[in-house]
């Protein structure tokens, strides 16, 4: 397994953005942000030379981190990619703090990954939001 940033990539683009639209409705348009700011970046998890998940993050002030996409292919789920990508960030970056907004079904996700939850309530209609914390030993 390897994780590596996507400009490292170019000629895995459409199974990225195929991985990428399972964590957001306009792939492309994603894809095309994290291409042009400086303060996000755009990770994947290749296993055996395929793009197995991918994971997107925002640096904030400080050493702060949004997780704005996190998504795994179907056939590699339950591999724990997913929360080695999260360690890979952290790790790399020596983040404090990393968050995320999510619905219902990546709430256990986070929960297995020590984030703590908090109901952000129903943002949008009949769709309830939450927040997932993580803060590093060092900063508590």
């Amino acid at each position: 397994m390897e994780i590596c940033k996507i400009d490292d990539l170019v000629a895995f683009q459409s199974e990225l953005l195929e991985l990428l639209s399972y964590a957001a409705s306009k792939a492309e348009e994603e894809y095309a942000k994290y291409k042009k700011a400086a303060n996000k970046k755009l990770y994947v998890c290749r296993m055996d030379g395929a793009i197995a998940g991918c994971i997107g993050i925002e640096h904030s002030a400080g050493r702060i981190c949004e997780i704005k996409h996190i998504a795994v292919s179907p056939e590699n789920r339950g591999q724990q990619i997913g929360s080695q990508m999260i360690g890979f960030i952290c790790r790399k970056y020596g983040f404090s703090s990393v968050f995320a907004e999510t619905d219902r079904d990546a709430v256990g996700f986070y929960r297995k990954n020590a984030f703590e939850i908090m109901s952000l309530g129903e943002k949008y209609p009949g769709r309830e939001r939450f927040l997932c914390r993580k803060e590093s030993k060092e900063s508590q």
